[in-house]
């Protein structure tokens, strides 16, 4: 199995051709196909990084290596790259251009509406024969399950704004992904997402909290901030690292830029009003497979009702989740009760099942189409005990490879 795993990457072949998994079976009775053998691409969240960052220390499983361990057990995984702090529009351009291959292309009508540059970096492609016949499963942890939904809603319904610039303006080209019209992918999982935002965003609390979490990975790898290996890829705002300039002098830089003040950013997408904006116009289609994916690290104190974090949870998010567990408001909308107090440490359990207004069910084995099939919470998990970073006594306790085998196994069993 390695050795064809190997040869399929290097030769970039057609899935479906050589590396036919063993998920995909002949029925006896019928003689049709059951399961699929769709790969996996897993799209990391907010100050999330590529392979070839932080020196070493993997988004998906710290000092472990998910894509790698998947990749050996049968399921053929890819890990994506896009913005960590960029809005889910632009992150979800990106993913596609990551994904497919050629050079990001936000749209023109976008790029002028929010004042940034129409086009970013050029990818090779990790998984360039993307289409209809060769689909993807998308997993995305934390924010990176919104921006999995955007870019399904992207390809299927593509850009109004942008077709219509290009019918204005033909001689500005109008990238594909804005025609819409492609079933690309198969299922959405979503890991401790904020469909619906959080609520420790609203009172513009996330950036501090954002440096933290960089430089306390960074922390994990021991090595020299100052020249710490770790990208924002703002290009489009023009905010790419210079020669020379140290991370703290980049970061700096980046937090003190007027960005923040657009809406075309992760801070406001990830507010409770921002996500309700996404949710009104990114879909939840028929013919897509969704799963969410929740964890709960808090404990209802007995007197107050408040949701407590527990002992075992990550200490840089004790301070957001006591927030979130107590917080409540009537307006502006949506109105805010006790019932968004339990939470991961960063996300509420009900923001993370499913979105608002979109139709769901507690996953019982029967995965429907065209509905959240939310899994029952895992209790005692906080948001970074499902990427195995910051906690690594929990993460071996909890056997983070064996959930993404799991997962895994579930999308490759689902109806071609």
């Amino acid at each position: 199995m390695a050795q064809l795993l190997s040869s399929c990457f290097a030769n970039a072949l057609p899935i479906s051709s050589l590396c036919t998994l063993p998920f995909a079976t002949i029925r006896k009775d019928t003689g049709k196909t059951t399961g699929n053998e769709f790969p996996l691409v897993l799209v990391h969240g907010l100050t999330g990084w590529g392979k070839d960052e932080m020196a070493g220390i993997n988004y998906w499983g710290g000092v472990k290596d998910v894509e790698r361990n998947l990749n050996e057990t049968g399921h053929i995984t890819y890990t994506a790259t896009v913005g960590p702090v960029s809005s889910n529009y632009d992150r979800a351009v990106e993913l596609y251009y990551y994904i497919k291959g050629g050079t990001v292309d936000y749209g023109a009508a976008h790029a002028k509406k929010y004042g940034h540059n129409r086009y970013g970096r050029t990818y090779a492609g990790i998984y360039r024969q993307w289409d209809a016949d060769y689909k993807i499963h998308l997993i995305g942890h934390s924010m990176g399950g919104q921006t999995a939904r955007t870019l399904v809603e992207l390809l299927k319904n593509g850009s109004k704004a942008e077709r219509q610039h290009y019918r204005e303006h033909p001689e500005d080209g109008l990238s594909p992904l804005f025609e819409g019209g492609k079933d690309w992918v198969h299922s959405v999982t979503t890991i401790g997402t904020p469909h619906n935002g959080s609520t420790f965003a609203d009172e513009e609390r996330l950036a501090p909290l954002m440096q933290e979490m960089i430089l306390r990975a960074a922390s994990l790898t021991g090595a020299n901030t100052e020249t710490l290996v770790y990208d924002y890829k703002l290009d489009h705002w023009g905010l790419r690292r210079k020669l020379g300039e140290s991370f703290l002098m980049y970061i700096e830089r980046v937090y003190k830029s007027s960005v923040w003040d657009s809406k075309d950013i992760s801070s406001h997408d990830l507010t409770t009003w921002g996500a309700a904006e996404i949710n009104q116009w990114v879909n939840t289609h028929p013919d897509v497979y969704y799963f969410s994916y929740t964890g709960k690290a808090t404990y209802k104190e007995h007197y107050t009702g408040r949701s407590i974090p527990r002992l075992s949870m990550n200490p840089l998010m004790r301070n957001s989740s006591f927030f979130i567990g107590s917080y409540k408001r009537n307006n502006p909308e949506p109105v805010i009760d006790e019932t968004w107090w339990p939470n991961d440490g960063i996300v509420s359990v009900s923001s993370a099942k499913y979105p608002m207004g979109h139709p769901h069910k507690r996953y019982d084995g029967d995965a429907q189409q065209g509905v959240w099939n939310w899994v029952p919470v895992h209790n005692g998990w906080d948001h970074f005990d499902f990427i195995g970073i910051g906690s690594a006594d929990n993460i071996g306790f909890k056997d983070l490879y064996r959930f993404y085998h799991d997962l895994a196994t579930n999308l490759h069993n689902l109806p071609k």
